[in-house]
């Protein structure tokens, strides 16, 4: 129980470099569609959350690969979350009224 509660906190830095990480990606993506240079926000962007990311996942390890596993896993469960909330909303699709196989 103590080593669930001491990578506790490795995990909570994991969601939240996954909340900086897919956050700025959402950012990027949105400043894309009015700006005239999408690739330098794009490559830029790119470059700095993967810079961030990284240090964060260096300095959270600490040298253990437990805590950078379970940093890791916070990152990947924010994904899913990120996912799931920006995902635009499901159109009820109804079903269209059964037609007849043969003509008049």
């Amino acid at each position: 129980m103590t080593e669930t509660l001491r990578l506790a906190p490795a995990v909570v830095a994991g969601i939240v470099l996954g909340a900086i990480f897919f956050g700025g990606l959402w950012w990027t993506v949105r400043k894309c569609i009015s700006s005239k240079q999408p690739a330098f926000w794009l490559f830029g962007s790119l470059l700095l959350r993967t810079g961030i990311a990284l240090t964060g996942f260096y300095f959270v390890s600490g040298g253990h690969w437990q805590r950078l596993l379970a940093s890791l896993l916070g990152f990947v469960i924010t994904r899913f979350l990120v996912t799931r909330l920006t995902r635009p909303p499901l159109e009820h699709h109804h079903s269209p009224a059964k037609e007849a196989s043969h003509a008049p």
